[in-house]
């Protein structure tokens, strides 16, 4: 049995003068000591970390969590369950970096939005066979985070002449309703990815070799937001930049985009204002001048009122 854990400074210098008559004579590269203690070889780095092996390494090791516990707050078994955790992740991260998500026809889906205090969540799902790759990549699909508004807004409709798609956008009234419910932003993420990958999947059934998701959420964690879901997709890779990955993620990315830019267009016309992207200081400036201009009320149907902008507008309002 091994268990490694990072010590406190004052529980190091308790350990040091505990175990100072049972030091091993040599000890390894990087370590204060090195002790046999019973059954236990107990082993203090110059890091903080200290590794206790041998039958009863979890019996030694209680004794100095007890001392984290009492002198430093620190519960030692939720630190090393966190650690875990982060662990399994980054495994299964570097795992799905080398899945072959190329030269393969899939459905991709990817989501734009999210982070802008105006505008719509837009999710999009794209289906591109492995014979379509070559001329999308000709038309200059990637990941749009690389890519301008401008060029986006060019080459968009031709992306969707090449490719069959189902997209839905969903304004900031509803989204404000989904929050009222109870809603976070990955759980209604969920259920509109769900939503056009389910379209999507019958219309090509038998026709993909993956579905791919741009990883916002743990899988687990994903299929609990939608327990109360109709028709769950559940055959899906997730992965984390999927956009770099796949052609018809990197696609639903740039159509999400487009439709996103085109309804901020018809937003910003309706109210004679340009509503700028983002959650920045300009943000809350435009506010106001919403707020002055036509209400708190218009100001809740054009933003996601969750965000911290709404508090500073109300604040400078107050001014």
């Amino acid at each position: 049995m091994v268990i490694v854990f990072k010590t406190s400074k004052n529980v190091q210098e308790k350990m040091i003068e505990f175990y100072k008559d049972l030091y091993r004579p040599s000890k390894p590269p990087y370590s204060i000591f090195q002790a046999q203690s019973a059954d236990v070889v107990v082993t203090l780095y110059e890091s903080g970390k200290v590794m206790f092996q041998g039958i009863s390494a979890d019996i030694e090791a209680n004794i100095w969590k007890d001392q984290e516990r009492h002198l430093n707050k620190r519960d030692i078994d939720k630190e090393i369950e966190k650690a875990d955790k982060k662990k399994e992740k980054k495994k299964e991260e570097i795992k799905n970096d080398t899945l072959n998500l190329r030269n393969i026809s899939a459905i991709g889906s990817d989501e734009v939005g999210t982070g802008d205090f105006y505008g719509p969540i837009v999710v999009t799902a794209c289906f591109v066979s492995k014979e379509n790759e070559i001329d999308l990549i000709d038309i200059g699909v990637k990941d749009s985070k690389l890519l301008g508004d401008e060029k986006i807004i060019e080459i968009a409709p031709k992306i969707i002449k090449c490719v069959d798609y189902k997209t839905f956008s969903l304004n900031n009234k509803d989204f404000n309703e989904y929050t009222k419910k109870g809603y976070n932003m990955n759980k209604i993420k969920a259920v509109l990815h769900n939503k056009v990958l389910s379209a999507l999947k019958k219309a090509h059934i038998n026709e993909y070799d993956k579905i791919i998701v741009d990883q916002f959420a743990p899988p687990k964690k994903y299929f609990e937001y939608l327990e109360e879901a109709n028709d769950i997709v559940k055959d899906i890779t997730f992965t984390p930049k999927a956009e770099t990955k796949s052609i018809a993620v990197a696609c639903a990315s740039i159509i999400s985009r487009y439709l996103f830019l085109k309804e901020m267009d018809k937003l910003s016309d309706s109210i004679g204002l340009t509503l700028p992207k983002g959650a920045n200081d300009v943000v809350d400036s435009i506010g106001v001048s919403i707020v002055k201009k036509y209400g708190f009320e218009k100001l809740n149907e054009l933003c996601k009122s969750n965000f911290k902008n709404t508090e500073k507008i109300k604040e400078k309002m107050a001014k």
